[in-house]
């Protein structure tokens, strides 16, 4: 195994260790009016990804489409996404993010999110914050290549 072999196997282990004690600590308590992690992570998709049909959602999401659909059906139900007819094939629709769906992302409506700032705001550094705002994304490029 060379240096950088190492290095990658090293790497993984440690943001997987990582990553599962912040699921583990952060669990899924969500209070009223709350959006739960597979609807945010569904919402900020679309968000990202402009609009998008249910199957892939599912699919960028690595989850099956009937659990996308629950998913997506929560967030239409709270008027969230909107869903419009597909133009170029009438037999699917596309789902967008509304404006109360943008608002929700962008306000910060997820009691995990909510910790989570308040533990950034009081352990650690300007520093710090900026490096894990720059690994984010990188950590979400690596879940959508596993």
């Amino acid at each position: 195994m060379d240096a950088r072999d190492a290095l990658n196997r090293s790497t993984a282990t440690a943001i997987r260790v990582a990553l599962g004690m912040l699921k583990r600590r952060t669990g899924e308590a969500v209070a009223d009016g709350q959006l739960t992690t597979p609807e945010l992570s569904a919402l900020a998709q679309i968000e990202r990804s402009g609009p998008s049909a249910v199957a892939d959602l599912a699919r960028q999401q690595q989850i099956t489409p009937q659990a996308m659909g629950s998913t997506v059906a929560s967030l239409e139900k709270h008027g969230l996404v909107t869903r419009s007819p597909d133009p170029n094939d009438r037999r699917r629709s596309l789902l967008t993010v509304s404006g109360a769906g943008s608002d929700a992302l962008h306000s910060g409506r997820s009691a995990i999110s909510d910790r989570m700032a308040v533990a950034l705001g009081e352990s650690f550094t300007d520093d710090e914050v900026a490096i894990l705002a720059a690994a984010a994304p990188l950590l979400e490029r690596l879940a959508q290549h596993l």
